[in-house]
């Protein structure tokens, strides 16, 4: 086989850790600007203290994840773990899961992309309107994905640093605006969400705040690509996680001062962009406000879609080579993009836009990706247990064997359980709609999987001790 042929068969090594540091930072700190209605609507003036305290809880998910990810060294995270932990069947629910909330990311971001225009120029776009220009974006998007993966990660990290810096600045700017004040967040537990089976809406709310720190977890799908140790994929993860949950916590203390809770939510700010909305009514600003919403909205989103788009992608071939999918799924172009997964996602993101309403798309979105994820998350902290009870040999020497052993991992369970089942209360009827049908998907190709692939072969798993049928 020729060099060529070699580079033309799968995924290269050619990413520093920088770059996948990035990755999964912009995959996380994107939602500040246009969801930020959403998260004070369920956590109101003590926003920032429910990032900080689920900051404290995914930590360490992030750390378990640090853990068992040098253990494996192909992209497939969940799928990996889950099989290895479980059985294939799990990997396979597991990494759909996982995938629920990363392929709500595009449709949503382009939908929220497609409004900001259309409300900060006064376009006047109608929902249909703002559909079909959502829908070029998405193959717009899907074009650029195509690309070199050297293109995509720095393009995204352009993105992302402009984003963090416009966002701390803005911070500032709020702090020292001379209309903050301590009184506006005094009452730090004000919430539009309703209490159910006896939980506080509050609490409800910040469980929902998994949203904006999923992300981390696509570091294990750049693996494959990357040119570091693995053991270094802890700084990657942990890294992506601080960083965003300092600056949350930040920005949203600056916004609290501001004004009561009711006044920040008035009028069109509780459909998206309340920060933008009090800086220019509240503030009358005019210039910062356009200058803070095109960066952070434009280029901050830009860099989540390319963040959760490559990890899909990545996570659908990896199916494919593991024999989670058909082979074709592997394919890959002459930039080393794979072909179909790039497809496939382009195919469910558009069917997401056009299932999505003019009134409750954006909390439907927002509560759909924080269900999928946090039940991925769940499932894969119990594997994570069972893999090391199965197989402690495989943690002789591993830098990244999280403090306190089992209880840190079964911690991590517990709190990853708890979450899943506050999101199930916060889930409208558009958000199980989406769920179902992207589930149902799932299952007929897992179906096709047991009755029809998985007769003639198993799955492929490479461990620590080699490769392994499961």
């Amino acid at each position: 086989m020729s060099s060529t042929d070699k580079k033309q068969n799968g995924l290269q090594k050619s990413l520093a850790l920088i770059f996948v540091y990035t990755v999964a930072t912009g995959s996380i700190f994107t939602y500040v600007s246009y969801w930020d209605s959403v998260f004070f609507s369920y956590c109101g003036p003590g926003t920032f203290l429910a990032f900080a305290l689920m900051t404290l809880a995914i930590l360490p998910i992030a750390l378990v994840y640090s853990e068992i990810s040098p253990l494996f060294h192909t992209a497939g995270g969940e799928l990996i773990y889950n099989t290895v932990g479980f059985n294939r069947h799990v990997g396979f629910l597991a990494s759909w899961l996982i995938m629920a909330a990363w392929i709500s990311v595009p449709p949503a971001v382009v939908m929220a992309i497609v409004t900001f225009i259309s409300r900060t120029f006064g376009l006047g776009l109608t929902f249909g309107h703002t559909m079909i220009i959502g829908i070029i974006i998405l193959v717009a998007v899907f074009l650029m994905s195509m690309q070199d993966i050297q293109f995509l990660v720095k393009a995204q990290a352009v993105c992302l640093f402009a984003n963090i810096t416009t966002t701390l600045l803005t911070g500032v700017l709020l702090l020292f605006s001379g209309h903050w004040s301590f009184a506006n967040v005094a009452n730090l537990f004000q919430t539009n969400l309703e209490p159910s089976a006896g939980i506080p809406g509050w609490i409800i709310g910040m469980a929902l705040l998994i949203t904006p720190f999923f992300g981390f977890e696509t570091v294990p799908q750049m693996v494959e690509e990357g040119d570091f140790p693995t053991s270094n994929t802890k700084k990657a993860i942990c890294g992506s996680v601080l960083t965003c949950g300092t600056i949350y916590v930040f920005f949203f203390f600056c916004v609290a001062g501001l004004d009561s809770f009711q006044t920040l939510l008035s009028g069109d700010a509780q459909n998206g962009f309340m920060t933008i909305t009090a800086m220019q009514n509240l503030l009358g600003w005019k210039i910062w406000p356009l200058i803070y919403g095109c960066v952070s909205i434009l280029m901050g989103m830009t860099a989540s879609i390319f963040g959760f788009w490559m990890s899909t992608a990545r996570m659908l071939y990896s199916m494919g080579k593991k024999n989670f999918l058909p082979e074709i799924f592997t394919k890959v172009n002459s930039h080393q993009q794979p072909i179909l997964p790039n497809l496939f996602l382009l195919g469910i993101s558009l069917t997401f836009i056009l299932m999505q309403n003019a009134t409750t798309f954006m909390n439907d979105f927002f509560n759909l990706m924080s269900f999928g994820c946090a039940c991925a998350y769940a499932l894969t902290m119990v594997s994570a247990v069972r893999i090391h009870r199965k197989h402690p040999e495989w943690y002789k020497d591993n830098k990244n064997v999280v403090k306190g052993g089992d209880f840190t991992r079964i911690l991590a369970m517990v709190i990853m359980l708890s979450i899943a089942f506050f999101c199930t209360l916060g889930q409208g009827r558009g958000s199980w709609i989406s769920f179902g049908v992207y589930m149902g998907v799932g299952v007929v190709i897992w179906l096709w999987m047991v009755a029809i692939r998985w007769k003639k072969s198993g799955v492929i798993i490479e461990t620590p001790d080699g490769e392994q049928q499961f």
